[in-house]
C-alpha cells in the first residue's frame, strides 16, 4: 500500500496505477527532490522538530539513495508513484521509522512544486548559456558581413539593399530580447515554495526563510494558498520558449530559402543537410527545417500548461501533474535548437556571385533615389511618384534605374537629370544609410560593438 493509504481499505487498481503514476517523468528532479529534503530536515533539526541525531540519520539517507540513483542502482516503478514518494519509502526502508519524520510540515504540494521550480532555475542557466554562445556566433558573422551587400525584402519582394552584418544584427536583437525575458522569468522563480504544505502552512515551528536561504531563493512565497496552486512561471517560461522558438523558425525559414537553388544566397554545410533516398543530386536543408517545425512542440507544450490550469479551483488540483512534462519538453526542445542553430549558422557561407547578381534586380534603390530628390527641394510625395514614373520606365527599357539618360529623366520630369538623381549605385546607398539603427557599414559595426558590451554585462564580464 502507498504511504498515503491509511484511510483506504484496498490498494489501487494496477491500471489505475499507471494512469495516476508521474515517476516516468518527474524522476528527472530527483538531486533537486534530495537537495530538497535534505535543507528541510536541517530546518527541522534547528527548530527543535527532530532531533540532530534523526536529522543525520535522514540525510546519510537521503545521500546514499542519491549516489544509487546516480549510479542507476536504485530505479523507481509505478509502485512508487512519484519521485516525493519514490524516495521517502526507500529511505524508510533504508533507515526505518526515523525516515517516516523527513515529511514532518510538508506536503508533495509543495515538494513537488519546490523540485520543478529548482530544476527549471538550473534549466534556465542552462538555456541563459546557449544564447549567450548564439549570441557570441552571430555577432562574429555580423562583424565579417559588414560590408557584404544582399537585397532586404517585404512581401518577399526585393525592397531595399542591406548588408549580411545587418541581417544577422536584426536576429541578435530578437535573441536578446529572449534573454531578457528568460532573465525576468527566472526572477519569479526566486522565492521558496517549501513550507506552503498543502495550502494553508502548519502549526509546526518551521522557518521558511532559513530553507529559502539554505537552496538559495531570495525569500520565501507570500502565501500559502497561491504557491501549492501557482504554475504562472512555468507559463512564463513556456511563454519565452515559444517566442524564443518562434525567433529560430522565423530564421531558419530564411536559411531555407536562402539556400535553394531559386535563391542560392548562401551554402549549408553538408554536416547540416541529408540526402534523399531516391535523388542522388539532393542535398536537403533537413536541420533547418527540422528547427521550423520544432516550434510546434513549444507551442503545445504552452497552449497545453494553459488549457490544463484554466478551470482549476484553489489550491492543488492533481491536474497540476500535467505541468512537468510539457515544461520537461520544452526545455530540452529549446535548448537543444539553440546550440544546433549555433553551429549550423558557424559553418554556413554566403555566395557572393548570387547576392550581387539579385542586387541588379527589383530597384532597390528606388527609395534612395526619391529621397536624393527630397534633398533637392522635392516633397517626398511628389518624389515618390515621380521615382515609380522612373521605375516604369526602366520597365520598359529593361535597364537599372542608374541607367536612365538625362534625355530619360527629363521626359519623365523636367526638374530631373543624373545629377539631380545623384549617385544611386547599390553601395553608395548602403553606405549612405547611417541613420541610428540603418544598414551602413559603420552603423552596423556601431550595433556590433554595442551588442558585444551588451553581452558582456549579461555574461556578468
Amino acid at each position: 500500500m502507498a504511504l498515503w493509504a491509511g484511510r483506504f481499505e484496498k490498494d489501487m487498481d494496477q491500471l489505475v496505477k499507471e494512469f495516476n503514476a508521474s515517476i516516468g517523468f518527474d524522476v528527472r528532479a530527483y538531486r533537486e527532490n534530495i537537495e530538497g529534503s535534505i535543507a528541510h530536515v536541517a530546518m527541522l533539526a534547528k527548530q527543535g522538530i527532530v532531533t540532530e541525531a534523526e536529522r543525520d540519520a535522514i540525510v546519510a539517507g537521503l545521500e546514499r539513495i542519491r549516489e544509487g540513483l546516480d549510479a542507476g542502482t536504485i530505479r523507481f516503478t509505478v509502485e512508487d508513484e512519484d519521485i516525493a514518494m519514490g524516495v521517502e519509502a526507500r529511505l524508510i526502508k533504508d533507515i526505518g521509522d526515523v525516515g517516516k519524520k523527513l515529511h514532518t510540515a510538508r506536503s508533495r504540494n509543495d515538494q513537488s512544486l519546490l523540485d520543478t521550480t529548482m530544476l527549471l532555475r538550473r534549466e534556465m542557466r542552462e538555456i541563459e548559456r546557449a544564447l549567450v554562445d548564439l549570441m557570441k556566433v552571430i555577432l562574429d558573422r555580423a562583424e565579417a558581413g559588414t560590408d557584404v551587400l544582399m537585397p532586404g525584402f517585404t512581401h518577399m519582394q526585393h525592397a531595399q539593399p542591406i548588408t549580411v552584418g545587418f541581417w544577422f544584427m536584426a536576429y541578435f536583437q530578437m535573441f536578446r530580447r529572449d534573454m531578457d525575458r528568460l532573465q525576468d522569468c527566472r526572477a519569479r522563480t526566486d522565492f521558496c515554495p517549501l513550507g506552503a504544505c498543502a495550502l494553508a502552512g502548519t502549526t509546526l515551528p518551521i522557518d521558511r526563510q532559513a530553507t529559502a536561504e539554505a537552496l538559495d531563493f531570495s525569500a520565501p512565497t507570500e502565501n500559502a494558498m497561491d504557491t501549492v496552486s501557482d504554475r504562472d512561471f512555468m507559463i512564463e517560461f513556456l511563454s519565452a520558449a515559444s517566442i524564443s522558438m518562434m525567433h529560430l523558425s522565423r530564421w531558419a525559414e530564411e536559411f531555407v530559402w536562402y539556400n535553394s537553388t531559386e535563391f542560392s544566397y548562401l551554402a549549408l554545410d553538408d554536416s547540416f543537410c541529408t540526402g534523399s533516398s531516391i535523388m542522388p543530386q539532393k542535398k536537403n536543408p533537413d536541420i533547418a527545417e527540422l528547427l521550423r517545425g520544432k516550434v510546434g512542440r513549444v507551442y503545445g507544450d504552452l497552449m497545453g500548461l494553459l488549457t490544463v490550469l484554466k478551470g482549476t479551483p484553489l489550491a492543488f488540483n492533481k491536474d497540476f501533474q500535467e505541468d512537468k512534462e510539457k515544461v520537461y519538453d520544452a526545455i530540452d526542445t529549446w535548448k537543444a535548437s539553440l546550440r544546433i542553430f549555433e553551429k549550423m549558422i558557424e559553418a554556413a557561407s554566403f555566395r557572393s556571385d548570387a547576392l550581387n547578381a539579385q542586387l541588379e534586380k527589383g530597384f532597390l534603390n528606388a527609395t534612395d533615389a526619391a529621397e536624393h530628390l527630397v534633398v533637392k527641394g522635392i516633397p517626398f510625395r511628389e518624389a515618390h511618384e515621380i521615382v515609380g514614373h522612373m521605375v516604369r520606365a526602366c520597365e520598359k527599357k529593361r535597364c537599372r534605374l542608374e541607367d536612365l539618360t538625362d534625355t530619360d529623366l527629363a521626359l519623365i520630369d523636367p526638374r530631373l537629370s543624373r545629377s539631380t538623381v545623384g549617385d544611386i549605385g547599390i553601395r553608395a546607398c548602403v553606405n549612405a544609410r547611417r541613420s541610428y539603427g540603418g544598414t551602413a557599414p559603420a552603423e552596423v559595426r556601431r550595433q556590433v560593438e554595442a551588442g558585444r558590451e551588451w553581452l558582456a554585462r549579461a555574461r556578468g564580464d
